[in-house]
């Protein structure tokens, strides 16, 4: 069995936002007991990644280390074309990933207990994200 759907994912800028409970509701309503879910951004400055949901400090870490390893504004970037935050949004992308690939094990997502799953926002303006999920197996 095959089943997608896609999400349509407002952000308030750079951020993350967590998409683990829609996720599991599409996993819920594609009747799937045993398989995986595919989660896929269809953006180059924007990503998904897998990481603690119950302190909030990790997660403003992972953001500090991002704006260490691609600062904005940094001169050595050609570029710029839609502002400082341009490249930096596409090198931090493609430092996270694009695709998540999550097991489903008695039809619930086999995440860990601190476990969520996120859209990484990298750039400063607020977006709109298309996030395809899809979902596959008995």
């Amino acid at each position: 069995m095959q089943w997608q759907r896609n999400l349509e994912v407002r952000t308030r800028g750079r951020g993350l936002v967590e998409l683990t409970r829609e996720i599991v509701s599409c996993v819920r309503d594609s009747g799937v007991t045993t398989g995986l879910c595919v989660v896929f951004c269809r953006h180059t400055s924007a990503s998904l990644l897998i990481t603690e949901n119950a302190d909030p400090s990790a997660r403003v870490d992972v953001l500090d280390w991002l704006e260490r390893l691609a600062p904005d504004g940094d001169p050595r970037n050609a570029h710029d074309a839609e502002g400082p935050d341009d490249s930096p949004a596409h090198q931090r992308s493609a430092v996270l990933r694009t695709s998540e690939t999550i097991p489903i094990a008695n039809g619930v997502l086999a995440l860990g207990t601190w476990q969520g799953v996120f859209l990484a926002e990298h750039r400063f303006d607020a977006h709109v994200r298309s996030v395809l999920v899809h979902v596959s197996g008995d």
